[in-house]
């Protein structure tokens, strides 16, 4: 009996990153400044990854006065322990945003387009990604 060593790896694959949970840049301001609706998230052993997009929104959002970091600055959330910093090939990246037009947020565009290429879950509070992304898509928080 023959045994397809590829078709099983890419099975096993596909369960391990339905584990992997990307977060929104919600979801990673919340859960950095402790916010109460991330407890759950924050005891979680899923393994939780953040995306260059997130880096960047973090940037605008902070030159702009709208968020306020405690004590720390992009790069140092970027390299917090409690996440890791994934970095997908770009082309493939954003030929997969290609596919995300139903939203003119390029953030949401960029962060939904990573989530899919990795095959991972995208954790956000944001009511227009939840309504769009499906249930296996996505942690509500």
């Amino acid at each position: 009996m023959a045994v397809d060593l590829d078709a099983e790896r890419r099975a096993v694959g596909r369960a391990a990153s339905a584990f992997m949970i990307l977060l929104d840049t919600n979801a990673l301001i919340w859960l950095e400044q402790g916010h109460a609706r991330m407890r759950s998230l924050a005891r979680s052993t899923r393994r939780l990854y953040i995306s260059p997009a997130n880096l960047l929104e973090l940037q605008f959002l902070l030159e702009a006065g709208r968020i306020r970091l405690r004590g720390a600055t992009v790069a140092e959330v970027a390299e917090n322990e409690r996440w890791i910093l994934d970095d997908p090939p770009a082309a493939a990246w954003f030929t997969k945003a290609l596919d995300v037009g139903w939203t003119r947020d390029p953030f949401d565009r960029l962060l939904v387009a990573h989530a899919r290429l990795r095959g991972w879950r995208l954790a956000t509070g944001d009511t227009a990604l939840l309504e769009r992304l499906p249930e296996t898509a996505r942690v509500e928080v």
